[in-house]
Parts: C-alpha cells; structure tokens; sequence
C-alpha cells in the first residue's frame, strides 16, 4: 500500500514539475521572441514620442468634427449596408449546401468532407481585405468587389460553424429518415436543416454583424462603401471631415447591432460560444 502511493506521488510530483518547466521555458521563449522583435523591428522611444506629437496635430486638426455633404455620406453607408447583406446571404446559401457535404455524419465520402474542410481552412485564413484586393483586380472597383470578397470571407467561417453544427445533431433524425427511403435531399431538407435551423440562423445574424464592419473598411482598398469617403478625406489631409465619417461609420454600426440583436430577441436564438467568446 505505502508502495503504491509512492508511485503515486512521484508521478504526480513529476507531472507539477514537468508542468512547471513547461511554463518556465513559455516564458524563456516569448520573452527571448519579444526582445528580438523587438531589436528587429527598430521600435524606439524616440519614435514613440514623435508618434505621439504627430497624434496631437492631428488631434487638433479633428476637432470638432465636419460633415460636408451629410446626403452623400448617408448613400455611401447604405451602399455598405446592402453590400454587408448581399455577401451575407450568398454566404449563408453556399455555406449551408457545403456544409451537408462536410459534415462527418451527412458527408457521401469521408475525402469530400476532408476537401471541403480544407477549401473552409483556406478561405478562412486569408483576410478579407486581401480578398477584396484581389477581386477589385478581377472585376475592378465598386461594391461587386466588396461583395464577393465578403461573400467567399463568410463561407469560409460559416462551413465550419455550420458543419460542426450538422455533427452534433441527434444522429436519429438522419437514420429514422434514411429507414424510410427518404433521398438525400429529403433528408436534408425535412430532417437536417429543420433541427439545426436555429443555430445556423444564430450564425447567419453573427456573420451579418462582422460583414458590416468588413464592409465599413473596403472602401479604402476601392471596395464600394462608405471606407472610400474615408479614405479620400484622409488622404486629403482633412482629418475634421474624417472624424465626421468615423463618427457616421460608428453609428451606422451600432444601428444595425441594434436591429440585429432584436432580431435574435425575438426568433429566441441560441447563443453560440463565438459570440459570447469573439469581437469580429
């Protein structure tokens, strides 16, 4: 007995030791990354103090804030609006049908799901400010850039949220359907989308908040929007006209995550653990 509860405390005293030198050496590493960044970046308080005096002109020069064609600014926020919109629900559209093909428990082939994960990954992890670069390459300037950079932006986070979904649905709706003859679009469509269909509008809602801030910006990469307007008074140098902007941008935001959170107050949608734990 005094045998095995040795063992026991050396395992467990092993495993706090290993645990600490795994801490030790976290710190030893990112301190010794930070440093070197540091040094390699040529980050100096002189900089940082010439930073600040330049902040304070431009403080200046914002104050107060000027809004000279106030028609002209609400048309550029409505365009970022319809264009948040549009991409969204072209996401939510080509992210529900991949997302049947993705999911572990609905996928025809375990290689399908494998690729259109991947595809998610990939879209996922590029930003939407590079897609929208190259799609203004593509099709030129205007609110189609912006559109479908936010669109193939959506589907990326939407058909892994979605398909995650799908796989933790209760696997009996899927079989009791399939028993039945059901095809698989009937299951899809009478089994599959109708048990999950809360949650993935929960999302759907989520993804039209952060596509209304994406498409707030674009428009300083020529995207469409309201970020153009910005971008010119910036450029010009009128930092008063652009406060007003900031300003416009900002509650156009807050507008629109007002009517968003009604909408999910009144449907009763579920709270998903991205929206308690991010942002956007």
């Amino acid at each position: 007995m005094s045998t095995s509860l040795g063992k026991n405390k050396n395992s467990y005293g092993k495993f706090f030791t290993n645990k600490r030198f795994a801490k030790k050496t976290s710190f030893i590493v990112m301190s010794a990354l930070f440093l070197f960044s540091f040094s390699q970046l040529d980050f100096t308080i002189k900089k940082l103090l010439n930073g600040f005096e330049r902040g304070q002109y431009m403080l200046e020069r914002m104050l107060p804030p000027v809004v000279t064609d106030l028609n002209a600014l609400i048309a550029a926020a409505l365009e970022s609006i319809q264009v948040a919109v549009v991409s969204t629900i072209l996401g939510v559209a080509f992210s529900a049908i991949l997302a049947i093909f993705a999911a572990n428990n609905t996928t025809p082939h375990q290689i399908i799901s494998y690729l259109i994960k991947g595809f998610a990954v990939f879209v996922r992890s590029i930003p939407a400010l590079i897609w929208a670069i190259m799609f203004i390459v593509a099709v030129g300037f205007g609110p189609s850039a912006g559109i479908m950079a936010l669109a193939i932006n959506s589907i990326g986070m939407l058909v892994k949220v979605y398909a995650e979904s799908i796989e933790e649905m209760d696997k009996g709706v899927i079989e009791a359907l399939r028993a039945t003859g059901a095809s698989p679009f009937q299951v899809a469509m009478q089994g599959i989308l109708p048990a999950v269909m809360s949650i993935l509008i929960s999302w759907s809602v989520f993804r039209l908040d952060i596509n209304i801030r994406y498409a707030a910006i674009l428009g300083v990469v020529g995207a469409g929007g309201i970020g153009a307007e910005l971008d010119r008074y910036t450029r010009a140098s009128n930092y008063d006209q652009a406060l007003g902007v900031t300003i416009i941008i900002f509650l156009m935001v807050i507008f629109v995550e007002k009517i968003t959170t009604y909408i999910k107050q009144q449907l009763d949608l579920p709270t998903t653990a991205l929206v308690e734990g991010e942002d956007e």
